[in-house]
This record gives C-alpha cells, sequence and structure tokens, in this order.
C-alpha cells in the first residue's frame, strides 16, 4: 500500500478559533472540511511544505519559528496510507483568505465534531480541544 505523507495546520486565532477548509467540488472528498495544508513535494520537509501550502491556499506569510507540532494521524484509506502530522500556529503574517475556490471558517475547537471531516482528521480534533 502506497504511503502518502501530507502535512496540516491548525491556525488559531487570539479568540482561540481554528480555521478549517472545506474541499472543493471536483477534488476527492469534496465538501469535507479540514485543516489548511497538503502534500510534501519530493524533497520537501514537512515544514517547508506547510509554510508553501498556506501561502498558496490561504494567501498567508508563515515563519517556521511560529510552528509547533502538535500530534499526527495515520489512517488506512482504501487505496493508500496517509500520514499527516498536525502543527499549530498562533502567528503569521497576512489576512486568510479562499485562494482555491475553498470555503474557511473559524470555529471553536468544541465545534469541529460539528463539521463533516475527512476519517483521518477527526482523532485530530481531541487533541486541539485539550490544547485550548
Amino acid at each position: 500500500m502506497k504511503l502518502v505523507l501530507v502535512v496540516a495546520c491548525a491556525l488559531i486565532d487570539p479568540d482561540g478559533r481554528v480555521l478549517i477548509a472545506q474541499r472543493p467540488e471536483g477534488k476527492a472528498l469534496a465538501g469535507l472540511w479540514e485543516f489548511p495544508g497538503g502534500k510534501l513535494e519530493p524533497g520537501e520537509r514537512p515544514e517547508a511544505a506547510l509554510i508553501r501550502e498556506l501561502h498558496e491556499e490561504l494567501g498567508i506569510s508563515v515563519k517556521e519559528a511560529c510552528l509547533a507540532p502538535l500530534t499526527f494521524a495515520s489512517h488506512a484509506y482504501e487505496d493508500f496510507h496517509l500520514l499527516m502530522p498536525l502543527y499549530i500556529c498562533r502567528r503569521w503574517e497576512g489576512l486568510a483568505i479562499s485562494k482555491e475556490g475553498q470555503n474557511l471558517k473559524w470555529v471553536r475547537p468544541s465545534k469541529l465534531r460539528d463539521y463533516p471531516m475527512p476519517a483521518a482528521d477527526i482523532p485530530l480534533i481531541p487533541h486541539l480541544i485539550d490544547l485550548l
């Protein structure tokens, strides 16, 4: 089974809310909500990939020193196994806006379960609730 490495970030605003993004139509798992991030390019470090993805998807600039690893997901989908480190970030430059047509929402950690998410993201929620 193919191993896919994806990196994700829980952006946390000063109010203690977490940003989630809805996967747009035409993508796998369309309509589900997830933490921003994406796949690593060959030879790319997870932190560098996350900085790149957050800029591409949300138009924000993040410094590596502002990324803190929190936990990770390891989930077997039908066609591949996903390994996804989750970082938290409380400081960035710019305003998070949708640059790829995805809906965005700032959500209290206790309300994350109200949004349908990919199976790999669901076990990450308790870690965010405990943290915040």
